[in-house]
């Protein structure tokens, strides 16, 4: 059965961001993952992690300016150097949270625009660099245009692409069930292929995102598929619950049945 990663961006919205952590562990769950832990200084998550027994899966490299509307600063020419401080400030939480792997947002650009895409692949060797000197991956996730217009990174053969061609061993695919269905369906094929290259996974249901089982894919086939794939890294519940999210929960005894 896959181990699953608890989503606090999403889930437990009952409590406050930290008190999260705590009310993950106590519905269940031995890891936890979030998009962004900058709000707080590291020695506070860290010491939230270890007070609940969490191992922290996942975060992301910091966005640029979130609340305007920026979704990555890595594909956008001319912000090289804050995407240098944003790889700095991800790894010095990453040295406290103890995570093995951070996700580089590309940014809103035009993928066919050939400075977006030499920068972006700029950024990823800086990223892999800095993090392989930290024995930590890089992940990379294809988003869909229907929830993030204009994101760089839209497609996952793309991403399968760029990850051969760059050849960097700590560069990995971030593959979310959730936006490959909407982007391309063909889920289990794309999970049998892409395998080799995934670092991470995470998943909720089509369209309404809402807890797995709830839509339109059968999600439960699609993680058994992950144990005949031989897949040992966490699963994130990046979904939103329909409603409480302890209440909403019934979904992983159904699976677990």
């Amino acid at each position: 059965m896959p181990r699953f990663a608890a989503n606090l961006t999403m889930m437990f919205n009952e409590v406050d961001f930290l008190d999260r952590l705590a009310a993950a562990s106590a519905a269940g769950f031995e890891a936890v993952e979030f998009l962004f832990p900058y709000d707080f200084e590291p020695d506070v998550i860290r010491s939230r992690l270890d007070a609940a027994s969490l191992t922290q899966a996942l975060f992301n490299l910091p966005p640029g300016d979130w609340a305007r509307g920026e979704r990555g600063l890595a594909a956008l020419p001319g912000r090289e150097g804050e995407f240098r401080q944003s790889v700095e400030t991800a790894l010095r939480y990453a040295r406290a949270t103890g995570v093995g792997r951070l996700h580089v947002m590309s940014g809103l650009a035009d993928r066919s625009d050939a400075k977006a895409r030499a920068t972006y692949r700029a950024s990823l060797a800086l990223a892999c660099d800095k993090a392989g000197e930290a024995g930590l991956d890089v992940l990379i996730e294809p988003i869909n245009p229907r929830d993030m217009p204009g994101y760089f990174l839209n497609n996952f053969n793309f991403a399968a692409d760029l990850i051969a061609d760059m050849g960097r061993p700590n560069l990995k695919l971030q593959f979310d069930i959730y936006h490959r269905q909407i982007i391309h369906g063909d889920v289990i094929h794309g999970l049998r292929e892409m395998m080799p290259i995934i670092g991470h996974i995470q998943v909720a249901s089509v369209p309404a995102r809402n807890e797995p089982g709830t839509g339109e894919l059968d999600d439960f086939r699609v993680l058994r598929e992950l144990d005949a794939l031989g897949y040992a890294g966490y699963v994130g519940c990046e979904y939103r619950p329909a409603g409480d999210t302890v209440a909403g929960l019934g979904w992983l005894k159904t699976f677990a049945g």
